[in-house]
């Protein structure tokens, strides 16, 4: 199978956390956008489909188009060896994707709390009282769930699902990635008390397809445009 991912070509954003998976199975795939004329056919293509998506990402897999990150997750997950083989087991990956997603909304929040079509220059008062409130009682919530998740699985691999990675290993990776870019001062505190969730990302790091994309100028830089943006007035 050779899987199509239309997304924005100039940022990671959500559409990362699907390239990480197809990255680390070594799969072939096109980043659509990044090619030539690329933009103009992500837009045609999202109005040329029935079940069309709402927004990128979404990914064209032979005849299916699916959109929504943990959507295309769940898909992605048993056809590249990134999800368990039970039923019960992938629900469950799935969920702690959702999960990534919602904390992946707040991470945005921060830097754009009042409308998405706002400069943050328009909002930045309203942005230093959300990363106030982000950095010391969200951030910590969900690094302490996942943390939690990882001692918690009977196997003690070290994976927060089974014996194996999964898609959401590789999402909770990209989420330390991303707030370690976005907040330094404020993680290299708090993650002090996740260690397990440290460890993970240092594992997923080193896997060699995520090693070899890491390197590699498919790897788009997280930069001011993405979901993790660099305020230093707002890493408290």
């Amino acid at each position: 199978m050779r899987y199509d991912l239309y997304y924005w070509p100039m940022v990671q954003g959500r559409g990362e956390f699907v390239r990480l998976a197809l990255e680390d199975a070594g799969a072939a795939y096109r980043d659509v956008a990044r090619g030539a004329s690329g933009m103009a056919r992500l837009e045609r293509f999202m109005g040329q489909t029935v079940r069309a998506p709402f927004a990128p990402p979404y990914l064209k897999a032979g005849k299916l188009v699916i959109g929504q990150t943990a959507n295309i997750l769940l898909y992605l997950g048993p056809r590249l060896g990134l999800a368990p083989k039970n039923e019960a087991d992938q629900l469950w990956v799935h969920q702690l994707n959702l999960t990534i997603a919602d904390w992946v909304v707040e991470a945005h929040d921060v830097h754009h709390p009042i409308g998405s079509g706002l400069y943050y220059e328009e909002q930045k008062r309203e942005a230093k009282r959300r990363a106030a409130d982000f950095l010391a009682n969200r951030l910590p919530k969900f690094l302490g769930y996942f943390e939690a998740v990882l001692a918690k699985n009977p196997t003690r691999s070290g994976w927060l699902s089974g014996r194996r990675a999964s898609t959401a290993d590789l999402a909770l990776f990209q989420m330390v990635a991303g707030l370690r870019y976005a907040f330094p001062r404020a993680m290299a505190r708090r993650e002090k008390r996740a260690p397990r969730v440290v460890a993970l990302h240092d594992r997923v790091a080193a896997r060699r397809g995520i090693a070899a994309y890491l390197a590699s100028p498919r790897r788009i830089p997280f930069n001011a445009y993405g979901i993790f943006r660099h305020y230093s007035e707002l890493d408290q």
